[in-house]
Protein backbone atom coordinates (compact mmCIF):
# COMPACT_ATOMS: atom_id res chain seq x y z
CA UNK A 1 0.00 0.00 0.00
CA UNK A 2 1.58 3.27 -1.12
CA UNK A 3 1.05 5.89 1.86
CA UNK A 4 1.43 9.54 1.15
CA UNK A 5 3.14 11.01 4.45
CA UNK A 6 1.68 14.79 3.79
CA UNK A 7 -1.84 13.58 3.74
CA UNK A 8 -1.89 13.72 7.57
CA UNK A 9 0.16 13.10 10.73
CA UNK A 10 1.16 9.49 11.61
CA UNK A 11 2.03 8.12 14.90
CA UNK A 12 3.31 4.57 14.78
CA UNK A 13 3.17 2.85 18.18
CA UNK A 14 3.86 -0.33 19.99
CA UNK A 15 0.70 -2.73 19.41
CA UNK A 16 1.28 -4.80 22.67
CA UNK A 17 2.72 -2.20 25.02
CA UNK A 18 -0.45 -1.53 27.57
CA UNK A 19 0.94 2.30 28.47
CA UNK A 20 1.56 2.92 24.37
CA UNK A 21 -1.97 1.77 23.67
CA UNK A 22 -3.24 3.82 26.66
CA UNK A 23 -1.78 6.60 25.06
CA UNK A 24 -3.54 6.11 21.89
CA UNK A 25 -6.65 6.15 22.96
CA UNK A 26 -5.97 8.85 24.91
CA UNK A 27 -4.86 10.84 21.43
CA UNK A 28 -7.79 9.75 20.12
CA UNK A 29 -10.50 11.12 23.09
CA UNK A 30 -8.63 14.28 22.72
CA UNK A 31 -8.10 14.47 18.92
CA UNK A 32 -11.36 15.94 18.02
CA UNK A 33 -10.57 17.21 14.21
CA UNK A 34 -9.24 13.68 13.82
CA UNK A 35 -5.77 14.99 12.31
CA UNK A 36 -3.98 11.84 13.50
CA UNK A 37 -4.08 8.58 11.87
CA UNK A 38 -2.58 5.59 13.99
CA UNK A 39 -0.75 2.16 12.92
CA UNK A 40 1.25 -0.83 15.42
CA UNK A 41 4.52 -0.65 14.79
CA UNK A 42 4.60 -4.30 14.74
CA UNK A 43 1.78 -4.08 11.66
CA UNK A 44 2.60 -4.19 8.00
CA UNK A 45 2.16 -0.75 7.32
CA UNK A 46 4.30 0.29 10.53
CA UNK A 47 7.07 -1.36 9.05
CA UNK A 48 6.63 -0.43 5.75
CA UNK A 49 6.64 3.30 6.62
CA UNK A 50 9.65 2.58 9.26
CA UNK A 51 11.43 1.38 6.31
CA UNK A 52 9.79 4.19 4.42
CA UNK A 53 11.24 6.53 6.48
CA UNK A 54 15.19 4.97 7.29
CA UNK A 55 14.28 3.82 10.88
CA UNK A 56 15.85 0.17 12.11
CA UNK A 57 12.42 -1.29 13.14
CA UNK A 58 14.09 -4.18 14.79
CA UNK A 59 15.76 -2.26 17.82
CA UNK A 60 12.95 0.26 17.79
CA UNK A 61 11.79 1.68 21.03
CA UNK A 62 9.83 4.64 20.76
CA UNK A 63 7.05 6.08 19.25
CA UNK A 64 7.44 7.40 15.81
CA UNK A 65 5.75 10.52 14.44
CA UNK A 66 5.71 11.43 10.70
CA UNK A 67 4.53 14.88 10.15
CA UNK A 68 4.90 16.62 6.83
CA UNK A 69 7.45 14.10 6.20
CA UNK A 70 9.23 15.23 9.50
CA UNK A 71 10.41 12.77 11.45
CA UNK A 72 10.45 12.51 15.21
CA UNK A 73 11.11 10.16 17.91
CA UNK A 74 11.43 9.73 21.34
CA UNK A 75 10.65 13.18 23.38
CA UNK A 76 10.05 15.00 20.47
CA UNK A 77 7.83 12.83 19.01
CA UNK A 78 5.66 12.98 22.45
CA UNK A 79 5.99 16.98 22.43
CA UNK A 80 5.35 17.83 18.54
CA UNK A 81 2.12 15.57 19.12
CA UNK A 82 0.93 17.65 21.85
CA UNK A 83 1.33 20.78 20.18
CA UNK A 84 -0.22 19.72 17.33
CA UNK A 85 -3.03 18.08 19.71
CA UNK A 86 -3.10 22.08 20.49
CA UNK A 87 -1.40 21.73 24.10
CA UNK A 88 -0.63 24.57 26.56
CA UNK A 89 2.25 26.10 23.84
CA UNK A 90 3.48 27.42 27.50
CA UNK A 91 3.89 23.98 28.34
CA UNK A 92 5.43 22.37 25.49
CA UNK A 93 7.70 25.41 24.89
CA UNK A 94 8.88 24.66 28.89
CA UNK A 95 9.41 21.65 28.03
CA UNK A 96 11.35 21.68 25.05
CA UNK A 97 13.84 24.22 26.79
CA UNK A 98 14.75 21.14 28.54
CA UNK A 99 18.06 20.16 26.81
CA UNK A 100 16.76 17.10 24.27
CA UNK A 101 19.76 14.42 25.59
CA UNK A 102 17.73 14.70 29.13
CA UNK A 103 14.46 14.89 28.13
CA UNK A 104 15.48 11.50 25.71
CA UNK A 105 17.11 9.74 28.45
CA UNK A 106 14.01 10.15 30.89
CA UNK A 107 11.98 9.01 27.49
CA UNK A 108 14.24 5.90 27.29
CA UNK A 109 14.23 4.85 30.97
CA UNK A 110 10.49 4.92 30.84
CA UNK A 111 10.35 2.84 27.51
CA UNK A 112 13.09 0.24 28.79
CA UNK A 113 10.85 -0.18 32.12
CA UNK A 114 7.29 -0.12 30.15
CA UNK A 115 6.49 -4.02 29.73
CA UNK A 116 7.31 -4.10 33.61
CA UNK A 117 5.53 -1.22 34.68
CA UNK A 118 2.37 -1.17 32.75
CA UNK A 119 1.98 -5.08 30.99
CA UNK A 120 2.11 -6.26 27.62
CA UNK A 121 -0.45 -7.55 25.51
CA UNK A 122 -0.46 -10.97 24.10
CA UNK A 123 -1.71 -9.47 20.53
CA UNK A 124 -1.57 -6.23 19.05
CA UNK A 125 -4.23 -3.29 20.08
CA UNK A 126 -7.36 -3.83 17.95
CA UNK A 127 -9.32 -0.45 17.41
CA UNK A 128 -13.15 -0.22 18.08
CA UNK A 129 -15.26 -0.02 14.78
CA UNK A 130 -15.85 3.55 15.59
CA UNK A 131 -12.43 4.69 15.61
CA UNK A 132 -10.90 1.76 12.62
CA UNK A 133 -10.97 4.52 10.04
CA UNK A 134 -8.05 6.40 12.18
CA UNK A 135 -5.87 3.45 11.76
CA UNK A 136 -3.63 2.70 8.76
CA UNK A 137 -4.28 -0.86 7.53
Amino acid sequence: MEFNMNEFPVILFDGICNFCCGWVQFLIRHDKEMKFRFASIQSEIGQGLLKKVGLNNNSLKTIVYIQRNEIFTESSAVLEILRELGGSRVMVGVLKLIPKPLRDRFYQFISKKRYAIFGKRTSCYLPTPENKKRFLT
